[in-house]
């Protein structure tokens, strides 16, 4: 078990490399979400690319956000078509968590939204300050779960206080 403090660059270079990684599910909760681009050797792609591949590799990915991404995403999103038929995700305008979930073993929690200046491949000097941590420790592990899991099944769907903003309320 282990806990690793993770900031600037590591975000796109350790966080982003477990996303590779994943066996069997993917979860991703982030207040903000973009067009967010990686590097595979080479050749920079879309990090909706990336997810594509996992979903063909027969990942279980789902993915929370709080807003509608801009145009750009969207036309990214469109080249994929798979992430249409086997991406689960949600629109909720109250998370403000950034989580990712890896295999329901180890876990990022922190500042970083799924945005270039986040987590992605921006430089030094554009990137955001960004701090968190990643962790197998199952306590964590599994409280983030259950956090990630208590929205994505609509446990405060009913009492929420943001409801009139909510694209599709769960219950």
């Amino acid at each position: 078990m282990s806990i690793t403090f993770i900031s600037g660059k590591e975000h796109y270079d350790t966080v982003l490399s477990m996303v590779s990684s994943v066996k069997k599910s993917l979860w991703i909760g982030t207040a903000d979400i973009k067009d967010l681009y990686i590097k595979t050797g080479s050749v920079t792609k879309p990090f909706l690319g990336l997810l594509a591949e996992l979903l063909q590799r027969g990942i279980e990915i789902r993915l929370i956000h709080a807003k509608e991404p801009g145009q750009a995403f969207r036309d990214d999103f469109g080249r994929y078509p798979i992430l249409n038929t086997a991406l689960e995700h949600m629109l909720c305008p109250r998370v403000h968590f950034k989580m990712l979930i890896f295999d329901f073993d180890s876990v990022y929690l922190g500042s970083a939204n799924l945005t270039g200046a986040g987590i992605g491949m921006k430089s030094p000097d554009r990137r955001n300050f960004e701090a968190g941590i990643l962790t197998d420790i199952p306590d964590i592990v599994e409280s983030a779960i259950e956090q990630f899991d208590s929205v994505w099944r609509g446990a405060h769907c009913l009492s929420c206080g943001r409801r009139q903003y909510c694209p599709e309320p769960i219950k």
